[in-house]
């Protein structure tokens, strides 16, 4: 069956965006280019009166500064509520006086963001994704609008950092991103035994499954328990503590380059993440005298990097997602097909949670990073002679980091991986022709097979597992649909889901979505089935009992139904009323595009 996907598809071709050409006058000074080559638009002579005029209202102390000292952006993703987020506008002050004591001017502003912790399982999930499109629009437009000459960025949540490395590419002006720092595992007082966001939720699908108990004290009541994880599963600033989809994307940017070594793993309370924060100011002023691009540094080279380090580190399926968007707005030809390359050479190593024992804090202390960058470089895994925001080349970053500890228990020596090839496969199939993203481990095991129960929103599939309904005797594959990019509208992650059925120990269970996964989530699911429901999908027309069979040793998803009946579904099939028609998600179920070309919205 040949399925003609009734979605619009975009052509990779080169990204256009608006170009702010230098100026031929004062471009160049003493042989090298002029730091304010962007700024000295509005700050040459008087071409700009009024521009000048705000601009010594805002700060600017004389006219010497005014004439000649260039401008940076420090862009954070700062908000208070959220505890990935609310330290960030500190550390941007940190990088402001770093920034003016170069004898640069700095200038703070900051973009919005949405806590997807706080947002799990509700309809508030349908602003996540969007807010990447946010951050990358916000940066885009204020270091563009302002004539700024270079952008720090400090990201914290996980849409941050890909909304900020797009923005990078918009404007391709000097940049460099510092990560917000992983949170400290928290410690339950009761467990006895360190927790993180996921432990939480999991004990939500233990609590309603009444399988919640404390191996020490069998007696001790299962709300007592619930209260103890969720008063201490965070216990301060930080994004989430594991290899979730923060730490993924902000090991994978370090692999590109674009941040300073170790910057992915320094914990956000660390004395060294303010140090990072005052080193950054040199590292822009070297992209900025040497003239380093965030385009320079984004390449195909580089991808295959960060694709490495996801697959090593056994990263979150919004990897997959928000690279293809990073590439594409770089105007990288990035596929599904590369990440299933990349996976099939590198192996997993890394024994972090989700599914394995450790956060990202305790890598740290071990080297962090680096130290498994300069492993990998080692073995000829990891391309070192890319370029960086340092003006060295990867491997010379790393150099003189340590090498990771022989016998630590927490990344495993490449001849004895926790799974010889990489957890991420794309599936194709019959359920989904366009791909799809699962997430196994080898835990699991590499094939299921089971009936279907469908459900039309993550919701129904909630209220089925609030009230028991899905038993232990039988094998199933929950399908969850109608919330991909367009149909959810905003492709809401589905962590509250997965984590029940983790909790309650369903192993009999197989999820699969049109939707995503948080980074959190583990056990044997697929999501980023394409096309989805909401265009006319074949996951739109799977019905209750049709058999569906994963198969991850030949990259398949196959409901076991003929082609021509799938064909007589669909002719039958109609599309649900939209649920939203006004507002930034009707904006953005306008715009976006698959999840296989990475649901992005500025190429249609």
């Amino acid at each position: 069956m040949e399925f003609h996907n009734v979605q619009k598809q975009w052509e990779p071709e080169e990204p256009r965006y608006l170009e702010f050409p230098c100026l031929p006058v004062g471009a160049v000074r003493d042989g090298k280019p002029a730091l304010n080559r962007f700024s000295s638009t509005l700050t040459k002579d008087h071409d700009y009166p009024a521009a000048q005029a705000m601009l010594y209202a805002a700060g600017v102390p004389d006219e010497r500064s005014m004439k000649k000292a260039p401008h940076v952006g420090i862009a954070s993703v700062w908000w208070e509520g959220n505890p990935c987020n609310t330290h960030l506008l500190e550390l941007g002050k940190t990088v402001k006086d770093a920034v003016m004591k170069q004898d640069m001017l700095a200038w703070q502003y900051n973009t919005i963001g949405v806590s997807d912790a706080i947002t799990m399982g509700n309809e508030g999930m349908r602003f996540s994704l969007q807010t990447r499109e946010i951050i990358a629009d916000s940066i885009e437009t204020t270091t563009s609008a302002q004539y700024h000459d270079a952008c720090v960025a400090i990201p914290g949540c996980d849409k941050n950092m890909p909304g900020c490395i797009m923005g990078f590419a918009r404007h391709n002006r000097p940049s460099c991103m510092v990560y917000g720092g992983t949170i400290m595992p928290g410690y339950s007082n009761l467990l006895r035994k360190p927790i993180n966001i996921a432990t939480a939720l999991e004990a939500h699908g233990a609590y309603l499954f009444d399988t919640l108990a404390n191996p020490d004290n069998p007696s001790q009541s299962k709300d007592d328990l619930l209260v103890d994880i969720e008063r201490h599963a965070c216990p301060g600033a930080g994004a989430c503590g594991g290899m979730y989809t923060a730490n993924t994307m902000a090991a994978a940017i370090e692999a590109l380059g674009l941040s300073l070594p170790g910057s992915s793993s320094t914990p956000a309370t660390s004395p060294a993440k303010m140090r990072e924060c005052a080193k950054v100011a040199e590292a822009i002023r070297t992209c900025m005298e040497q003239n380093i691009l965030p385009r320079d540094l984004l390449t195909k080279r580089s991808f295959e990097n960060a694709m490495v380090m996801m697959m090593a580190l056994g990263g979150s399926t919004n990897g997959v997602l928000h690279l293809l968007a990073m590439a594409g707005t770089a105007g990288v030809a990035l596929t599904l097909d590369d990440f299933q390359r990349v996976s099939r050479k590198i192996p997993f190593i890394a024994n972090l949670a989700p599914s394995g024992k450790y956060y990202m804090a305790d890598l740290y202390e071990i080297g962090g990073v680096p130290s498994v960058m300069k492993l990998l470089v080692a073995a000829e895994l990891l391309d070192g002679g890319i370029p960086t925001v340092m003006g060295k080349t990867l491997a010379e970053n790393i150099e003189t980091w340590p090498s990771l500890p022989q016998g630590n228990e927490i990344i495993r020596n490449l001849d004895n991986p926790i799974k010889k090839t990489g957890h991420i496969e794309i599936l194709r199939g019959n359920l989904a022709p366009g791909g799809s993203v699962a997430k196994i481990t080898g835990k699991e095991g590499l094939r299921f097979t089971g009936e279907a129960r469908v459900f039309d929103k993550e919701h129904q599939l909630s209220a089925a597992l609030n009230a028991g309904r899905i038993p232990r005797n039988q094998n199933l594959v929950l399908i969850v649909r109608y919330e991909g990019p367009k149909g959810g509208p905003g492709m809401p992650e589905q962590l509250k889901a997965s984590a029940v059925i983790m909790g309650a120990k369903l192993t009999n269970v197989a999820l699969v979505t049109d939707g995503r996964y948080s980074g959190a989530s583990h056990g044997f699911i697929v999501g980023h089935v394409v096309p989805e429901a909401a265009v006319g999908g074949p996951i739109a027309v799977v019905k209750d009992g049709d058999v569906v069979t994963i198969d991850a040793e030949n990259n398949r998803i196959d409901m076991g139904v003929s082609d021509e009946e799938v064909e007589e579904r669909l002719k039958q099939w109609k599309r649900p009323k939209r649920m939203v028609t006004r507002g930034t998600l009707a904006k953005y179920e306008a715009l976006v595009g698959d999840a296989s070309h990475g649901a992005m919205t500025d190429l249609f």
